[in-house]
């Protein structure tokens, strides 16, 4: 029953599809969905090794895409898709452009479900923020049949497209705790001011996804993502049942729905759909 259906995961950087949503993305693709990713940026003022920041950013980015597109194949998502919005500023883009290229990737696409960042950005990133903000207006406007994105061809353009189901990231503070100590704590400095993980409560929970069959795959996916490594490199020395509590379960908040609703906690994003 699920061959027909479609999900879309539209993140901020190389390697958020991997660390941030790698088991539920494994998980889907395995029993045939089609699943799509769209990243905003190629990662370019990221690490670039032991080299740290002293590559041009260019080069970064480039190098960056190619880990994406490996760490995708890994995940078996069935296609990767770039906007190239500068790393570190996506929330400086315009929104009317990005929530029109959005609109354009879910109207080709007709994705069930859209995942993405919670408004909170996890921990406070403004790029996580912003795709969150972006992709929250896109289901909205691509729904729209008044709606025209800025640089939609004119010729045969895209049917409108209601997305049944938008969902965000929400880890519980187990999760973030497990996390944190086995990976760094993730900070984001912005305007002066630290930012720091934000955990959901548990009772906020709507979605609760056994990935445990696919954390293998999920480490196998952060591996590709070799420029990173000097961050990483702690979570190499994990044990098995170490890694598993960190990619064996994933948590969503269920934003909208145009099929089910409730407080009953989902085992599933296509609950309503199969």
């Amino acid at each position: 029953m699920s061959h027909h259906l479609k999900l879309l995961a539209v993140l901020a950087h190389p390697d958020d599809e991997s660390l941030g949503f790698g088991g539920t993305l494994a998980k889907y693709a395995a029993e045939g969905v089609e699943t799509y990713l769209v990243t905003a940026t190629r990662g370019e003022r990221g690490r670039f090794g032991a080299r740290g920041k002293s590559a041009p950013p260019e080069e970064v980015g480039a190098v960056r895409e190619a880990e994406l597109r490996s760490a995708a194949k890994v995940l078996g998502l069935r296609e990767v898709s770039i906007l190239g919005y500068p790393d570190g500023a996506v929330d400086q883009v315009d929104p009317g452009i990005a929530i029109g290229d959005i609109v354009q990737h879910i109207r080709r696409i007709r994705p069930h479900v859209a995942v993405s960042f919670g408004p909170e950005g996890a921990y406070g990133h403004p790029d996580h923020i912003a795709v969150s903000q972006f992709l929250t207006a896109a289901v909205v406007c691509a729904a729209d049949a008044a709606y025209a994105p800025p640089h939609a061809s004119p010729a045969s353009p895209p049917l409108p497209h209601r997305v049944a189901k938008l969902y965000y990231l929400a880890w519980r503070r187990s999760q973030w705790d497990a996390y944190q100590s086995a990976f760094r704590k993730l900070t984001s400095l912005v305007d002066g001011v630290e930012r720091q993980a934000t955990p959901w409560p548990d009772w906020a929970v709507t979605t609760e996804i056994d990935t445990a069959a696919y954390w293998p795959v999920v480490w196998e996916a952060v591996c590709c993502h070799q420029t990173q490594i000097s961050i990483y490199e702690q979570l190499a020395h994990l044990s098995e049942e170490r890694r598993k509590s960190l990619w064996g379960s994933q948590s969503f908040y269920r934003a909208c729905s145009t099929v089910n609703g409730g407080r009953a906690r989902e085992s599933g994003l296509f609950e309503g759909l199969r």
